[in-house]
């Protein structure tokens, strides 16, 4: 799976180091001083890179968890995202890291414990006030999890901080690490979901979405909070058909009741990460979709745009009471 992995020299001793090395005994091991070194060069091919990408093991030192953007969020007032690592192991042609990055390696801080004390001091500043806290934004929270054991490192904290919900953002089907250990009630697992024929088209290397339904299920039958995600919505001729299928689908097996949150968004991007990705992609049929630039941003024509949120929200309300829905308005 990882063919080439590049550790920085301030952690080739870090334990986590170790253990991941212990994983891939076969690959190539390149030391660097700073990761930046082999991922920030403008020279590369992000689309090539993609087939064989390389592991890159690194240490953040600052900002290890950040202010979320406005309208990002499922209720609360304080809301902070954190990234563990960097890239994605799916390759969904709308996401935007492929023209946020000039490389496809990924990169893993390792350096766990910083993340865990900034979360603290966070929630230590309103002990009063429910904070939030989003993973999975520069990458899948639980795809690389065998290999990364991030929600066995996190979630022990959040369990301990009575203010602290965390989200974990997926299309994995990577579950067994919640499974097998106890519920942590203010964590939400969010799978992003899509139908059948966009999923097909657009989210290759992901699992189906069967699959990942059925992983919502059983954690959701296991007590843990499940939120769906339905972003971004994709245009095709008969969207209407295709999401309320998809709704149908996912309310078949998960309990509506139960379930924590379920948003919706639109396809968008800045321009500037559209026009790097439609040049690695000039073929790909999303982007001959009818798109147009307003305010630095790519997305569908306004009237399309409100035409598919109205439509999707009026299906998904006939499931969810309003009090769980949250249309993302980024």
């Amino acid at each position: 799976m990882i063919d080439t992995l590049y550790i920085e020299t301030a952690i080739e001793q870090h334990p986590r180091v170790a253990t991941i090395r212990r994983r891939f005994p076969q690959a190539r091991t390149v030391i660097c001083e700073r990761f930046g070194e082999v991922f920030n060069p403008k020279a590369q091919n992000f689309r090539l890179q993609k087939q064989h990408p390389a592991l890159i093991l690194a240490e953040k030192y600052q900002k290890f968890v950040l202010p979320a953007p406005a309208g990002y969020g499922i209720g609360g007032q304080r809301n902070y995202y954190f990234s563990h690592m960097l890239n994605c192991l799916y390759d969904c042609r709308y996401c935007f890291l492929q023209g946020m990055y000039q490389s496809a390696n990924y990169v893993l801080f390792v350096n766990y414990e910083d993340f865990h004390e900034q979360i603290r001091q966070i929630c230590r500043e309103t002990p009063d006030q429910d904070v939030y806290f989003f993973s999975g934004y520069d990458c899948d929270s639980l795809a690389f999890e065998p290999v990364t054991d991030f929600a066995e490192q996190f979630l022990p904290v959040f369990a301990e901080l009575a203010n602290a919900w965390l989200e974990l953002r997926t299309k994995s089907t990577q579950i067994r690490s919640l499974l097998n250990r106890e519920v942590v009630p203010r964590c939400v697992v969010a799978f992003s979901l899509s139908p059948d024929a966009v999923a097909d088209k657009v989210e290759a290397k992901a699992p189906n979405v069967a699959k990942r339904i059925e992983a919502a299920a059983k954690l959701q039958q296991q007590g843990w909070q499940i939120g769906l995600r339905f972003d971004p919505l994709i245009y095709q001729y008969d969207y209407r058909q295709q999401y309320r299928a998809l709704f149908e689908q996912v309310f078949a097996v998960i309990d509506a009741q139960a379930l924590h949150s379920a948003s919706l968004g639109v396809f968008r991007l800045p321009e500037q990460y559209f026009k790097k990705i439609h040049k690695l992609y000039p073929d790909e049929k999303l982007f001959a979709s009818p798109l147009q630039t307003a305010s630095g941003m790519v997305s569908y024509r306004a009237d399309l745009e409100q035409a598919m949120m109205a439509d999707c929200t009026q299906m998904l309300l006939e499931y969810i009471p309003e009090s769980k829905f949250f249309p993302c308005t980024l």
